[in-house]
C-alpha cells in the first residue's frame, strides 16, 4: 500500500514537471517567432533646378508705351522646405511728373531664400512660401526734359518757367534694397508650375545724379519719399529634376 502511494506521488510529480516543461518550450517558441513587418510606402519628391519667366512684365509692356522689361526666375532646392532663389532682369521706364520727364534703364539681380510652409500630401510639390531677397541694380537715367520753377521769396509763390528740352544723362547709377515676400507655386502639370508672389521692398541706398533725383530703379520700381515699395510677380516655370529624396 505504501509502495503504491509512493508510485502515485512520483507519477503526479512527473506530470507537473512535464506540463511545466511543455509550457516553457511553448513560450520560448513564441519568443523566437519573428514579428511580421508591415509594408510602408515612402513618397519621394524631386530635387532640381527650376527656371521660369515673370509674365507680368511682358503684359505690362503690351499695355504701356513707357515701359519694357523682362525677368528670368530660378530656384534650387537644398532642403525639403528650403530653396535658394534668384531673379535676373532688365527694365526701362519713362517717368512723367508734373515738371519733369525722365527715363531709367538697366539690369538687376535679386537673390535670397524661400521657405515652404505648406505640408504637401504624398508626392505633391506645391508651395506656400515666405522669402527674403537682397536686390541690386545698375542703371542709367536720362532727364528728357524739365520745367524749372522759380520761387517768389516774399510770398512763396511759384510761377512757370521755360521748358528745358536739353536732355541730361547720368550713367553707372545703382540701388540696393531688401525684400520680404509671400507667395504660392502650384504644379499644374508634371514639372510645370504657376506662381504668384507679392513683396514689400525697403530701399537701403541709391546713387543719385548730381542735379536730379532717381525716380525709378530697375528691379525696385518707383522710388517714393518713404524709400519703400511693393512688387508683384506672376511666373511660369519648369523644374529640371536631378534626383529624388
Amino acid at each position: 500500500m505504501i509502495k503504491a502511494q509512493r508510485m502515485f506521488k512520483y507519477f503526479i510529480s512527473f506530470c507537473f514537471i512535464f506540463l511545466a516543461a511543455k509550457s516553457f518550450c511553448q513560450e520560448t517558441q513564441q519568443d523566437k517567432v519573428p514579428e511580421k513587418k508591415t509594408d510602408t510606402i515612402v513618397y519621394k519628391t524631386n530635387y532640381g533646378l527650376r527656371l521660369g519667366i515673370d509674365i507680368s512684365r511682358p503684359i505690362k509692356a503690351a499695355f504701356s508705351n513707357s515701359y519694357s522689361g523682362l525677368e528670368i526666375t530660378g530656384d534650387y532646392r537644398i532642403r525639403k522646405n528650403v530653396y535658394i532663389a534668384t531673379e535676373l532682369g532688365y527694365e526701362e521706364e519713362t517717368s512723367v511728373e508734373d515738371y519733369s520727364n525722365s527715363t531709367s534703364k538697366g539690369n538687376y539681380i535679386r537673390i535670397g531664400l524661400n521657405y515652404n510652409a505648406y505640408k504637401n500630401w504624398l508626392d505633391m510639390n506645391n508651395e506656400v512660401f515666405i522669402g527674403f531677397r537682397y536686390g541690386f541694380s545698375v542703371f542709367d537715367q536720362t532727364l528728357n526734359n524739365y520745367t524749372p520753377n522759380v520761387s517768389d521769396a516774399d510770398n512763396g509763390n511759384y510761377f512757370p518757367a521755360t521748358l528745358k528740352t536739353t536732355s541730361k544723362a547720368a550713367t553707372s547709377l545703382n540701388a540696393h534694397w531688401s525684400e520680404l515676400m509671400i507667395g504660392i507655386k502650384a504644379e499644374t502639370f508634371k514639372n510645370i508650375f504657376i506662381g504668384f508672389s507679392v513683396s514689400y521692398k525697403i530701399l537701403m541706398s541709391a546713387k543719385n545724379p548730381e542735379d536730379f533725383q532717381v525716380l525709378f530703379a530697375p528691379g525696385f520700381n518707383r522710388i517714393f519719399e518713404s524709400k519703400t515699395g511693393f512688387g508683384l510677380n506672376y511666373t511660369i516655370s519648369y523644374l529640371i529634376p536631378f534626383s529624388k529624396k
